[in-house]
C-alpha cells in the first residue's frame, strides 16, 4: 500500500487548498460523531436524573448544531475529495493512453484491444476509488476513532482498557483476508479483461458471426468468461463480508467484559449511569469505523492489483527510437540495401535490396506471407530492420524523426478505417479541414460524385466503420484521405481490392496521375492494377526473386508467370 500511495499522493500537491477543505470536512464529521456520543452523559445525568431545566432547553440547539456540523463537514469532504480523485484519474487515464499510443506496433500485435480498453477504463476506475474515496474514508474513520477513543477514555480509562484490549486479536484474521482479497482482485481484473476482449472481438466481427450463424458459439464462449467473472466476484464478496462478523464477535468479548466491570462500578456508585451509557455508546460506535477501515483495507487490495496491472503497461518502452533529422524537403530516392527483418524468431525478409526514384511506381507482388507488407512496415518504421540499411536521399531512416517521416507518407490498406464523423473530417483526418482541398481530394479519388449526393454533402456524418457506405465507397474515401495529406510517398496496400472493375480502372488511372511527382508503392494481388508500374518486385518466402517491368517479367520470371496465370484464371 505504501508503494501505491507513494505513486499517487504526489498528485495532491496540485490540490492543496481543496485537500485542506476536505480535511476540515473530515474533522467536522469526526468531531460531530464524537460529540453525539459525548452529549449522552449530560442528557441522562443532568437532564433526566438531576432535572436541569435550563440545560433541557439548551440541549436541542446543541444537538442540531452538532448534526449540522457533521452534515456540512460530510458534504465538504465528499465534494472536494471526489473532485481531487476524479481529476487525478482523468490525468492518469490521459497519460496511459498517451503512453500506449507511443509504443511500437509489436506491442499492439501482442496485446488484445479489449484488454487495453479494460486497463484504461476498468482498472483505472478501481484506482479512482483508492485515490479519492478510500483516502477520505480512511482519514475520516481514523479521526472518528480518535474522537471516540478520546470520549471512552475520558469517561473511564479502566473500561476503555477492557473494551479495546481485544482489538489486536482481530489483526491476524483480517490480514489473512486482505492477502486473499489481493489475489482475488488480480483474478477479477484478468477475468473482466477477458470479458471486455471477447465483447470487443464479437462486435468487431459481427458480420462474420451473423453470416455463419455462430451466435450460439459466441454466446457460449461469452457465458464461460462471464461465469468465471461471476465466481471470482462472489468469492470477493464472501471474503470481504467476513470482516463484519469477525469484528463483531471479537468486539462482543470486549463488550461482555465492559458490562461486568462497568455494571459493577455503576451499582457501587463509582460511575454514573450517563457516563456508563456514554462510554458504551462510544465503544459500540467505535467498532463501526474499525470495521469500515478493515473493509476499506481489503478493497484497497483491489486498487493495488489494478495499479500493478497499469504499471506493467507504463513499464513498456518503445524500442524504436526517433531520430533528430527532418525528412527531406524533396524526396529523390529510396534505397533498401541487404535488408533483413525478424519478428521474434521468424525471418520475414532476407537480403532485400532495391532502389526507387521520384516519379516511379514500384509494385510488390507475390503470395501471401511473401514479405510484401513487411517492406511497407519498414518504410513507415513500424518495425526496425535486423540487418542492412534503408535510406531516404542517402539519409539513414533511423536518423530521421519518426513524426517527420510519417507526415510525408500516406498509406491506404485493404482494411479501411472510417471514423464516426463527417466525410470532410475523415478525409482531412489529422489536419485542419480545408473545404476546397477536401473536394479536390475526393475528385481525385473519384468519390466526389457519390459524396455530393449524400444528404449533407461532405459534411454528412458517417456511421462507425462507414456502414452507411458501400465497400468501394469506403475505399475511395480512404484514398481521398491519403491524397489530402499530399504525401511525398504514397503506399497502396491492396487499395483497389474492394472496387469493381470499372472503379478499379478509374483508380488505376488516378494512381498513374498522382505518382508523377512522388514515389508510389503498390501491393496488389490483382495484377491488372500494376501493369503500368515502372518496376515490379516479385516476392517469394521473404526474398525478392526478380525486379523488372511487366513485359520483361513475363518473358523471364517463372514466379511472375505463375502469379499472372493464376490472376487470369
Amino acid at each position: 500500500m505504501r508503494e501505491f500511495y507513494k505513486h499517487y499522493l504526489p498528485y495532491l500537491k496540485n490540490y492543496k487548498l481543496k485537500f485542506f477543505f476536505a480535511v476540515i470536512g473530515m474533522i467536522m464529521v469526526a468531531g460531530g460523531t464524537a460529540g453525539t456520543v459525548y452529549i449522552i452523559e449530560p442528557l441522562l445525568d443532568d437532564i433526566f436524573i438531576n432535572k436541569d431545566k435550563d440545560l433541557l432547553f439548551i440541549m436541542p440547539f446543541i444537538v442540531v448544531g452538532i448534526y449540522a456540523i457533521k452534515g456540512i463537514g460530510g458534504y465538504v469532504q465528499k465534494y472536494y475529495i471526489s473532485f481531487i480523485g476524479q481529476d487525478i484519474v482523468r490525468i492518469i487515464r490521459d497519460k496511459l493512453l498517451k503512453h500506449i499510443l507511443e509504443l511500437d506496433m509489436s506491442f499492439f500485435q501482442k496485446k488484445h484491444g479489449g484488454e487495453l480498453i479494460s486497463r484504461i477504463t476498468n482498472d483505472i476506475n478501481r484506482i479512482q476509488q483508492a485515490v479519492s474515496n478510500f483516502v477520505a474514508d480512511m482519514i475520516r474513520e481514523i479521526l472518528t476513532i480518535i474522537g471516540l477513543v478520546g470520549v471512552a477514555i475520558y469517561q473511564s480509562p479502566e473500561l476503555a482498557f477492557y473494551g479495546l484490549v481485544v482489538l489486536p486479536i482481530a489483526i491476524y484474521p483480517l490480514s489473512k483476508l486482505a492477502k486473499k482479497m489481493k489475489k482475488l482482485s488480480f483474478k477479477s481484473q484478468e477475468s473482466i479483461s477477458d470479458v471486455t476482449s471477447h465483447l470487443s472481438e464479437t462486435f468487431n466481427n459481427v458480420e462474420l458471426i451473423k453470416a455463419n450463424s455462430t451466435n450460439k458459439i459466441e454466446l457460449d464462449s461469452f457465458k464461460e468468461h462471464n461465469y468465471k467473472f461471476f465466481k471470482i466476484t462472489i468469492n470477493t464478496v464472501k471474503t470481504n463480508s467476513l470482516v463484519s462478523p469477525i469484528m463483531e464477535i471479537i468486539g462482543s468479548i470486549g463488550f461482555a467484559v465492559v458490562i461486568i466491570v462497568g455494571g459493577t462500578q455503576v451499582i457501587n456508585g463509582e460511575l454514573t449511569t450517563g457516563s456508563f451509557l456514554s462510554f458504551t455508546t462510544a465503544l459500540f460506535s467505535l467498532y463501526t469505523p474499525i470495521k469500515r477501515l478493515s473493509s476499506l483495507y481489503n478493497q484497497m487490495q483491489d486498487a493495488i492489483a489494478a495499479d500493478i496491472r497499469i504499471k506493467s503497461i507504463f513499464a513498456q518502452k518503445p524500442e524504436i527510437k526517433s531520430g533528430s533529422k527532418t525528412f527531406p524537403t524533396q524526396i529523390e530516392n529510396i534505397e533498401f540495401k541487404n535488408v533483413e527483418l525478424k519478428y521474434d524468431d521468424f525471418t520475414a525478409l532476407k537480403d532485400i535490396s532495391f532502389h526507387v526514384t521520384k516519379g516511379e511506381k514500384f509494385a510488390l507482388v507475390g503470395d501471401s506471407g511473401g514479405g510484401k507488407s513487411s517492406v511497407i512496415n519498414l518504410l513507415i518504421r513500424f518495425y526496425d530492420i535486423s540487418k542492412g540499411s534503408i535510406k531516404y536521399n542517402n539519409e539513414n531512416i533511423q536518423d530521421i524523426n519518426i513524426d517527420s517521416l510519417r507526415n510525408n507518407i500516406s498509406v491506404v490498406t485493404q482494411r479501411v478505417y472510417i471514423f464516426n464523423d463527417s466525410v470532410a473530417a475523415n478525409v482531412a483526418y489529422g489536419y485542419e479541414i480545408d473545404e476546397k482541398r477536401v473536394i479536390e481530394a475526393l475528385k481525385q479519388a473519384h468519390a466526389y460524385d457519390f459524396v455530393s449526393d449524400l444528404e449533407n454533402g461532405i459534411y454528412t456524418k458517417l456511421d462507425e466503420s462507414g456502414t452507411n457506405l458501400s465497400g468501394g465507397q469506403r475505399q475511395r474515401i480512404a484514398i481521398a484521405r491519403a491524397l489530402y495529406k499530399n504525401p511525398q510517398i504514397l503506399i497502396l496496400d491492396e487499395a483497389t481490392s474492394a472496387l469493381d472493375n470499372e472503379s478499379e480502372s478509374i483508380i488505376s488511372e488516378v494512381i498513374d496521375d498522382v505518382s508523377k511527382d512522388r514515389i508510389t508503392f503498390v501491393i496488389a494481388h490483382r495484377l491488372s492494377t500494376i501493369k503500368n508500374a515502372d518496376k515490379i518486385a516479385v516476392f517469394k518466402d521473404g526474398n525478392i526473386v526478380a525486379i523488372d517491368n511487366e513485359k520483361n517479367l513475363l518473358d523471364t520470371c517463372k514466379e511472375y508467370q505463375r502469379l499472372y496465370n493464376l490472376a487470369n484464371i
